[in-house]
């Protein structure tokens, strides 16, 4: 009786420590997905894991935001599921605003939206001050 009850103890043991590793792996994998950097020197920063609750008008809108010698050199859309006509003019009229700002001057702007696509708008902005506030603290 007492041999089969250390057994369990023991079983269970075995088992929590293996889910805390695959636990603790899956989040470490998290964090190599939302930030690389390219042999050039450049940080490209993905909003995918890091803004998964912001949602515009029919989805997520993730982002990659590339960014160089502490300056934002583009960001890029990442395929999503708003309204291609509207969403077409997000990324003509919103996205390019960061480019060739330092990162501690893209963090703070206030961007205008664009009229008819207002929550992907705003859904873009909170993208982007996301993916700047993990690259300032994980660069």
């Amino acid at each position: 009786m007492k041999k089969r009850f250390l057994n369990s103890i023991a079983c269970s043991a075995l088992v929590l420590t293996g889910a805390f590793a695959f636990v603790q792996a899956k989040a470490g994998s998290q964090d190599n997905d939302a930030m690389t950097k390219l042999p050039d020197g450049t940080y490209v920063v993905n909003t995918t894991t890091l803004a998964s609750s912001v949602k515009g008008y029919r989805s997520t809108t993730p982002l990659k935001i590339y960014i160089k010698k502490d300056k934002v050199e583009r960001i890029e859309a990442i395929k999503n599921q708003e309204t291609p006509k509207y969403f077409a003019r997000v990324k003509e009229q919103v996205l390019p605003k960061w480019n060739g700002k330092t990162v501690k001057k893209a963090a703070k702007m206030k961007v205008d939206g664009v009229t008819g696509a207002t929550l992907s708008s705003d859904a873009v902005k909170t993208n982007v001050k996301k993916g700047l506030e993990y690259y300032q603290k994980n660069k």
